[in-house]
């Protein structure tokens, strides 16, 4: 009888035991897998945001890379630009101020505008002249011009003129400009674009 109830006691025990160890085995694989899942996933978003980070360098690069090109581009030609500008005043600027401040130059320019425009049209005419130069034209003008002044020229002298002259109808409704700086202008816009082509031909 003991012997029995001992065995008993023991095929309990054992069984007991058997599916503690069953259970304990099938908690470990579902942790296992758990984890291993865990891994997996963690592996899976670490090669997304490397992917998402190389995609977001390759895009910063490329814009760095752009704006670079643009910027040196323009740097380039900014440079190109100055260089044809001094090149072009430089071939400009002197021969045209020492034209305009020749004053028998000056004379026979206004008084061949003056009589080709008097000579076609009936309108009033006005003559801005420097102020800094009215003593040495005034007389000049109105001995040479005197025909014309009397038939409605008018001569005025202005600071704000500093070489040159302006002409136009007595109104006001229009003034033409011939200043060192208007011929500078002129020749400059013309001859910048062949500086460049002669400077920076492909």
């Amino acid at each position: 009888m003991q012997t029995k109830l001992q065995e008993l006691t023991e095929k309990i025990y054992n069984e007991g035991v058997d599916k503690a160890q069953k259970e304990a085995d099938a908690i470990i694989k579902a942790a296992e897998k758990k984890a291993q899942d865990i891994e997996n996933d963690a592996v899976e978003k670490a090669k997304m945001i490397v992917a998402e980070a190389g995609k977001k360098a390759e895009d910063l690069k490329r814009h760095v890379d752009s704006e670079l090109k643009m910027s040196v581009n323009q740097s380039v030609s900014a440079l190109k630009q100055n260089i044809a500008n001094t090149l072009s005043m430089s071939a400009i600027e002197p021969p045209i101020r020492e034209l305009f401040s020749d004053k028998d130059f000056l004379k026979s320019i206004i008084e061949k505008v003056v009589s080709g425009i008097m000579g076609k049209e009936s309108t009033d005419l006005k003559v801005i002249l420097p102020a800094n130069d009215q003593k040495n034209l005034e007389s000049f003008f109105k001995n040479q011009l005197a025909a014309e002044l009397n038939k409605g020229l008018d001569l005025s002298f202005s600071e704000g003129v500093k070489s040159g002259f302006k002409v136009g109808p007595a109104d006001g409704a229009y003034q033409v400009s011939f200043t060192d700086d208007d011929f500078i202008n002129f020749f400059k816009s013309y001859l910048r674009p062949k500086s460049s082509a002669i400077l920076f031909e492909k």
